[in-house]
């Protein structure tokens, strides 16, 4: 049943994780929410639910870009005038 990714039923359907009550199987499948009741409903398996993965990034972003881009900054930065408060850190 599951698609390969990006094809039109990825990004339309959610993606479910099961278990198998009898042998721990454990399976993912793209399915819609009424399939995915009916898979269950006979009890052989079981939906695990767990807590999305989260993308967090640490420090300052800054720190992490290239060189040309904070070049790029301080040139913004030199030729931005003085009339506006300059808020761009290098």
């Amino acid at each position: 049943m599951t698609e390969t990714f990006g094809s039109p039923i990825t990004q339309k359907m959610p993606l479910y994780t099961f278990r198998n009550t009898k042998t721990d199987e454990v399976i993912e499948e793209i399915m819609t929410i009424s399939a995915m009741e009916e898979f269950i409903a006979d009890g052989e398996w079981k939906q695990i639910i767990g807590a999305p993965n989260l993308v967090t990034h640490t420090g300052n972003i800054i720190n992490k870009t290239s060189g040309d881009w904070k070049d790029h900054l301080k040139n913004i930065k030199k030729t931005s005038g003085t009339r506006v408060k300059n808020s761009i850190n290098v």
